[in-house]
């Protein structure tokens, strides 16, 4: 550094020579010392020389800037000295005011060293990976240099930023730095990286870039926030503006919702500072990009639902109606609340019954209406209000009536208490201001656009134009102020007044035959129109005079020829004498030819400069359009033209009804068939369900037979046991009187046993026959329910095939009614062309229409016959499925008469064995009775062991199987 002082000490002798050296041996202590200390101060010392020698260091350092960007990583001291460095050299805001085209000179110096730095890609990579250190000291002057590059070239910087991998994420990670001096310089980077381009809109709009900046506005206190406020609401602006699929996105995650405590401004006491206005008017800016008329309609409707449930569109309203408001403003506010209910039915209506919090309440439409035709407001003010009344009647046929209800006279207030909207109207429309009559007749001709009832209705109003005289229509006063021309000393532009006159007659006029009337019968209005279009008047006349070229093109095109005097033909005849068929085409184009027309049909907003300007509607210029061709060709055009022309028109009409009585038999036929197809699709289902069901019985049946098999093991095992027991009582050592008595006592006891054997066998027989005409009544009941239940699904199946037969029966008839009927139509359209010739147009409309009803009618037999032969597939199945439902209720039926007999057997045998067990208890204490009476007397007991051993097993029997106790019998 001692050397850099000497160096600098001797500027005097030779400045840029001197500083020129020391640059060089600077950069060459860059490039070539060892020691990092070295190299980090001369760094610094670059970057202290390079806002003052801004294009010396440039040339000579830039490279081994960008080498120590890339070696020195590890030290973020230098790197951040170099980062500033390239910062002052690259950037234009710093620049020494020395001479008037310094700053020019400085521009161009700036972008040619950004194109030299950008020319290897890999440096603004290489800058975009130091953008990741989270070092103060590097990251910094890393955002603000990447900006400075943006501001040089940012079309090639940004295709760079697109095509580095996470480029555009890495820079998104500086709106989550907790440093505010480096979250506000990434929005100024951003704001710079998104401008005018679609794809890295959309990459940062998906990387939750809404969700951050919407914290940030609210962090910072929403419209009372800051500069950091203003920034983050341009960047929105950049994201959202022409850019629809970022709308539909920030639509669909719900950040409308998060829009509205934008527009709770508070106390109006509270003052308004400049950077409040300034944050308030992006804000509603940022509203009107969502809703911006150029934008998808569909993506507008949704964003003004939107808007209105969550109760912003109401929060716009409070503000309209404040007091203390800027007027810049207001006159925003009111352009925004046009845009969110223009087109939109519910917003509409809703801003219909806001009332103005005045005493009484006033409409707000009434309270704005005033404002527009008061000519001590600011013009701004008049043109938003002018907006808002076409916002709100546009596609708004509820609206356009409410307005024309209050001028008809079943409606007006008789006390005169309150103003309406239409009594503004007229009173604008009136006055002696130019630029009120102007506003008034286009807000007039507004309430009429599109709407054929409300012309018609307008023509009931009636006009008090003095005392004493009678009241004259409104078409007629209009008419009349018309004619005086300049005799009226108004304020403002001559022409004005007239213009806007002319376009409220002609858009009154148009698709309204009985208006033209009305027009027409007043004998001064044509010969009016005539003078004024063949006058050969100065440029600014010109305009008028296309004008009424227009209205009487009108009167004529729109003609239903009621008046005798003022017949179409007549009308042409009259143009033809007086003005000249190529001169009224010649005034028709001055309209569209002047210089304010193309300016007007761009924007549906009237926005112009000055009061001169004002003279074109947007909705009259698509007016213009519509009509200019047609009333050439109707100008154009010979009676005998006409009298074919309305043939033709009359011919297409009875074709069109032909073709749409065919087409109604055919939305039949549709009807028809979709009924058949849903039959059909109940039939597939009905078919599935009885499959499921044969598979349940069929299941079912497996298990009956499982049942059986396990009874009969069970049966065959019990027979088994009833043979083994055959074993006697065997007694020694009795005395001849006892054993005698014993005997006999045995041999009665013998005899009773015979006895209730042949009553137990007697039993069984009864038993027997009982049971086969039980089972054979079983049968029979069990036969002729499964008989009713398959003949009540069989009929039912019968009824739904005779229902299908005669649909298709039916159908096939309309068919071939269809048939003859085209035949009939194809004879009479060769009858018809060969008596009309002129016809062309005519025969391709009804070619093309009847080859599509033939088409139609081809796709309908190939339903039919896909339907037929899906109903014999199904009928088949059904058969099919009937079968094999027989079959399986007949085995059912089997399986469960045997089961019912086996159940019947074994509670039989049950119950025999339960006797057979009493007798046997009995018998066995008669035994040790008598056994007992043999001790008594001395006689011993013969063979005890065996005896005791018997008892044992039976024991042990009666224990295993109750069944077994048969055998002692």
């Amino acid at each position: 550094m001692n050397f850099l002082r000497g160096v600098m000490g001797g500027q005097s002798a030779g400045p840029q020579h001197t500083e020129a050296e020391t640059i060089q041996k600077l950069c060459d202590r860059v490039a070539s010392s060892t020691l990092l200390d070295d190299r980090r101060n001369a760094v610094r010392a670059l970057k202290s020389l390079s806002k003052k020698y801004r294009l010396e260091v440039g040339i000579q350092a830039m490279e081994h800037l960008i080498h120590v960007l890339q070696t020195d990583r590890s030290d973020s001291e230098i790197i951040g000295y170099a980062l500033d460095t390239l910062y002052n050299i690259i950037s234009n805001e710093e620049e020494e005011e020395v001479e008037e085209n310094s700053t020019r000179q400085s521009e161009d110096l700036g972008s040619q060293f950004t194109e030299i730095f950008i020319k290897q890609q890999e440096n603004v990579t290489l800058l975009l990976s130091l953008l990741e250190e989270f070092d103060f000291h590097v990251r910094w002057p890393g955002v603000k240099l990447l900006t400075s590059l943006l501001k040089q070239l940012g079309p090639q910087v940004q295709q760079i930023i697109l095509v580095s991998p996470m480029g555009v994420s890495r820079l998104m990670d500086l709106l989550a730095d907790s440093r505010e001096v480096i979250r506000n310089d990434g929005v100024l980077l951003l704001q710079a990286l998104t401008r005018s381009n679609g794809a890295i809109q959309k990459i940062v709009a998906f990387e939750n870039a809404f969700e951050r900046l919407l914290d940030i506005i609210s962090e910072e206190g929403n419209s009372d926030g800051g500069i950091v406020v203003e920034d983050c609401l341009i960047l929105l602006q950049n994201l959202l503006k022409n850019n629809n699929s970022n709308q539909n996105f920030f639509k669909e995650g719900s950040y409308i919702q998060r829009m509205k405590p934008w527009f709770e401004v508070g106390d109006e006491n509270s003052g308004w500072s400049a950077q409040k206005v300034t944050n308030l008017h992006l804000m509603l800016q940022l509203v009107r990009v969502l809703v911006s008329p150029t934008n998808p309609p569909g993506a507008t409707s949704s964003c003004q639902k939107a808007m209105f449930q969550c109760g912003l569109l109401q929060q716009l309203c409070t503000i309209l109606m404040a007091t203390g408001v800027p007027a810049d403003i207001l006159t925003e506010t009111i352009n925004t609340v046009s845009e969110v209910i223009r087109g939109c039915q519910v917003n509409q209506d809703y801003f219909a019954s806001v009332n103005a919090p005045s005493n009484p309440p006033r409409p707000a439409i009434v309270v704005l209406l005033m404002s527009m035709v008061n000519e001590r407001q600011p013009f701004v003010l008049r043109c938003a209000v002018l907006y808002c009344f076409q916002c709100f009647l546009y596609k708004n046929q509820k609206g356009q009536g409410e307005i024309v209800s209050t001028l008809l006279p079943s409606t007006i207030d008789a006390t005169g208490n309150s103003v309406s909207a239409g009594q503004l109207l007229c009173g604008g429309l009136f006055s002696t201001d130019s630029l009120s009559n102007w506003c008034a007749a286009v807000a007039l001709a507004h309430a009429l656009q599109e709407n054929a009832t409300q012309k018609e209705q307008l023509l009931r109003v009636q006009l008090a134009t003095s005392i004493g005289n009678p009241p004259v229509s409104l078409l007629q006063q209009c008419t009349n102020i018309l004619s005086q021309g300049d005799k009226i000393d108004r304020r403002g532009s001559k022409i004005q007044t007239r213009v806007g006159l002319l376009m409220l007659l002609c858009t009154w006029l148009s698709n309204c035959p009985i208006a033209v009337t009305h027009f027409l019968h007043n004998s001064a209005n044509v010969p009016f129109l005539t003078g004024q279009i063949a006058e050969n008047l100065g440029e600014e006349e010109q305009l008028v005079q296309g004008l009424c070229a227009l209205l009487l093109g009108i009167s004529i095109y729109f003609n239903d020829n009621s008046l005798e005097s003022y017949m179409k033909e007549k009308l042409k005849q009259l143009i033809e004498k007086r003005i000249g068929k190529e001169n009224f085409i010649e005034k028709l184009g001055f309209i569209s030819k002047h210089e304010l027309y193309s300016r007007a049909s761009q924007k549906p907003q009237p926005n112009f400069p000055s009061p001169e300007y004002m003279i074109f509607d947007h909705e009259f210029t698509k007016l213009v359009k519509e009509l200019e061709g047609v009333i050439t060709k109707a100008i154009y055009k010979s009676s005998e033209e006409d009298k074919k022309e309305e043939e033709v028109k009359k011919t297409l009409e009875q074709h069109d009804n032909i073709v749409t009585h065919y087409k109604n038999m055919i939305r039949e036929q549709d009807l028809q068939l979709e009924e058949l197809r849903q039959q059909v699709s109940t039939l597939k289902c009905q078919n599935e369900q009885l499959q499921t069901a044969v598979t349940q019985q069929v299941s079912q049946i497996q298990q009956h037979k499982d049942q059986y098999n396990l009874l009969k093991i069970q049966l065959g095992k019990d027979n088994q046991h009833q043979g083994s027991y055959s074993e006697g009582a065997q007694m020694n050592g009795i005395q001849p009187e006892e054993i005698g008595r014993l005997r006999e006592e045995i041999e009665e006891l013998k005899r009773n046993q015979e006895l209730l054997q042949s009553q137990l066998t007697e039993k069984d027989s009864v038993i027997e026959n009982m049971k086969s005409s039980q089972t054979s009544g079983t049968n029979e009941q069990s036969s002729a329910i499964v008989s009713a239940r398959d003949s009540e699904q069989v009929a039912e199946l019968k009824q739904e095939l005779a229902t299908l037969k005669s649909q298709l029966n039916s159908q096939s008839v309309e068919i071939t009614k269809l048939q003859t009927e085209k035949q009939e139509l194809l004879q009479k359209t060769e009858a018809f062309a060969k008596s009309v010739e002129v016809q062309g147009e005519t025969e391709t409309i009804i070619a093309t229409k009847t080859t599509d009803v033939e088409g139609r009618l081809s796709a309908l037999l190939q339903e039919t016959k896909e339907l037929k032969n899906e109903i014999k597939a199904l009928s088949e199945e059904r058969t099919a499925i009937k079968e094999q439902l027989d079959s399986s209720n007949s085995t059912i039926a089997i399986l469960q008469t045997e089961k019912d007999k086996l159940e019947l057997e074994i509670t039989d045998s049950k119950k025999e064995q339960d006797d057979l067990l009493v007798l046997l208890a009995d018998q066995d204490q008669k035994i040790l009775s008598l056994k007992n009476k043999l001790k008594d007397l001395g006689h011993p007991v013969e063979e005890e062991d065996e005896l005791e051993s018997g008892d044992q097993e039976d024991e042990d029997d009666e224990s295993e199987d109750p069944g077994k106790d048969l055998d002692h019998i």
